[in-house]
């Protein structure tokens, strides 16, 4: 069996780059082909360490947009704008707390976070993940807002597709080239936001 190659193009590209990982890549692609983060906005970014997507967030939102990551593990870096860290699990996260932190809800809700793989029922775990991303930009994004979300292809992913259209009027997946070529990790983009479903 071949060794993997870790060493691969975007990965010297990141280093080059100053970024902290080679992910940085695959949402500067999202964001080329779906308008995903807009300049000046509130964006919220789950799973966010080490980072990469954190800084690429906040190119793209300016000086003037906040960002906040959130992941359980810590994150040490330095923005151009006004950023908040909090170390937590997303699924014990505060909806209106996060939006107090940043003044209102956030425009765009980002997630790159996957599971830990161990090569049986991956596909499974990466979609428990993407519901519990979709529960919380469902109660911290404005109306029309965006999202744009790692998930791994398998049994549950046609499922997700149809869940995120319930809260999205466009829903599309998309595989950045960034993304190496065995990975079963997909993306979902979705925009405009039709807002928070009524609960009982």
């Amino acid at each position: 069996m071949a060794r993997r190659v870790t060493q691969d193009t975007y990965f010297k590209r990141a280093k080059e780059d100053g970024y902290l990982a080679r992910s940085a890549y695959k949402l500067k692609q999202l964001h080329d082909r779906f308008d995903l983060v807009p300049k000046g906005g509130r964006v919220l970014d789950l799973g966010c360490a080490p980072g990469s997507w954190m800084q690429v967030g906040a190119e793209l939102i300016g000086k003037s947009g906040i960002i906040v990551g959130v992941d359980l593990r810590p994150v040490d870096l330095k923005l151009d704008c006004e950023f908040h860290t909090i170390e937590a699990d997303i699924n014990d996260l505060d909806p209106e707390q996060l939006k107090e932190l940043v003044g209102g809800p956030f425009d765009a809700v980002l997630s790159d976070v996957a599971p830990n793989t161990t090569g049986h029922g991956d596909d499974l775990r990466s979609a428990h993940l993407c519901r519990a991303v979709l529960k919380v930009a469902e109660h911290t994004l404005r109306p029309g807002g965006r999202l744009g979300m790692k998930i791994f292809d398998g049994a549950e992913f046609q499922d997700v597709l149809n869940e995120t259209r319930i809260l999205f009027q466009q829903v599309k997946s998309y595989k950045p080239d960034a993304t190496r070529n065995m990975s079963r990790e997909t993306y979902i983009v979705a925009r405009n936001f039709r807002g928070a479903r009524l609960t009982p």
